[in-house]
């Protein structure tokens, strides 16, 4: 159990606390405190924090996964479109949860596919361990519904003053949204309140292309990218809208500094059953053209022996327009034809 005075998001609290140093490890702890403070230092030309003191948090992730916003084979049930819980660590600027264009952690693999948190909690562990580069980690509970909002707590320092998190597209085949070292620092003070608007990006270890493909493991792995409007360029895609230059926010995320104890903050209250109220009020509406199938064979030529008869092809709807999207085409197609079996 974490001891007391930890925030209720802190995991690392048990495991970085230690008993009462004995003189044989004295010089260790010395040690692993001068390689703690140096982790803690921004790698590069990184400004350096030097707010003071704590900073606490509150940080609400509001879904914006519409039906009306992304009407593509939008998810209705078996399992509908939805949020699965938040993952995230603050963390100094040698520890990496997640970057686009580089390989996704084993870990990230299991979250992103399966929604599978311990192997990705191991890994964030190790990286506490291992020179202190994670302060503490948090987590909110998951959204059943593509839209809605879910909050949690979170506590950043000088050293520790980025966050990184992540959250599961469900269903998809490996997709997730999520902020790579967002710096709550800013020089010698902290941010009031910082809004970020989130896309899909796809892990790089599922070839679906759909919400609801197969697993489908992409061999050899690739890496983290964004998911747009035109890539991947496949007609499958469930993101793929060439009318669009961008697609709209699939999710937000906005954190607020708090001013009084963690304690005291409540989270902001959603009825996730009334989210058309959220949908009507910040959801663009995106249009959504007919597709169709490709035309089928021709059928048999009938007719009266001596005059020409008539053949005929159909294709059926695969997508219905949505949106003010482009009507749908003639799906039965005539044509002119020498009788193969006169009458």
């Amino acid at each position: 159990m974490p001891q007391p005075g930890c925030l209720s998001s802190c995991y690392f609290c048990w495991v970085m606390e230690t008993p009462t140093l004995t003189t044989s490890s004295a010089l260790w702890a010395l040690l692993l405190a001068t390689l703690g403070s140096a982790a803690g230092q921004p790698l590069g030309g990184d400004t350096v924090c030097t707010a003071r003191p704590l900073a606490k948090y509150s940080i609400t992730f509001t879904g914006k996964w519409s039906q009306t916003a992304f009407p593509k084979q939008y998810p209705l049930f078996r399992p509908p479109a939805q949020w699965s819980s938040l993952l995230g660590a603050v963390h100094s600027s040698d520890y990496s949860l997640w970057r686009q264009d580089q390989y996704a952690s084993n870990g990230l693999r299991d979250f992103a596919e399966r929604g599978e948190a311990w192997a990705l909690m191991k890994e964030i562990q190790a990286a506490g361990e291992r020179l202190q580069s994670v302060h503490t980690v948090f987590s909110a509970p998951a959204v059943p519904s593509g839209t809605g909002q879910t909050s949690a707590e979170l506590e950043a320092q000088a050293r520790h003053s980025l966050v990184s998190f992540v959250v599961r597209i469900v269903p998809s085949p490996d997709w997730f949204v999520g902020i790579d070292s967002l710096d709550l620092c800013d020089g010698d003070h902290w941010r009031e309140e910082v809004s970020v608007d989130l896309y899909p990006h796809d892990a790089g270890t599922d070839s679906g292309f759909t919400f609801s493909s197969p697993n489908f493991a992409t061999i050899p792995q690739d890496t983290v990218t964004e998911i747009t409007s035109s890539s991947p360029s496949h007609p499958a895609n469930s993101f793929y809208y060439p009318r669009l230059k961008t697609l709209p926010p699939i999710a937000r995320v906005t954190l607020v500094r708090l001013r009084q104890s963690p304690r005291a903050f409540i989270p902001p209250a959603m009825d996730l059953a009334g989210n058309d109220i959220l949908d009507s009020l910040s959801v663009p509406e995106t249009p959504l053209d007919c597709e169709v199938s490709l035309w089928s064979s021709w059928g048999l030529c009938g007719g009266p022996c001596g005059k020409l008869g008539a053949k005929s092809r159909t294709r059926y709807v695969r997508v219905q327009p949505a949106n003010h999207g482009a009507p749908c085409p003639e799906l039965e197609e005539e044509a002119e034809c020498i009788p193969d079996n006169c009458v």
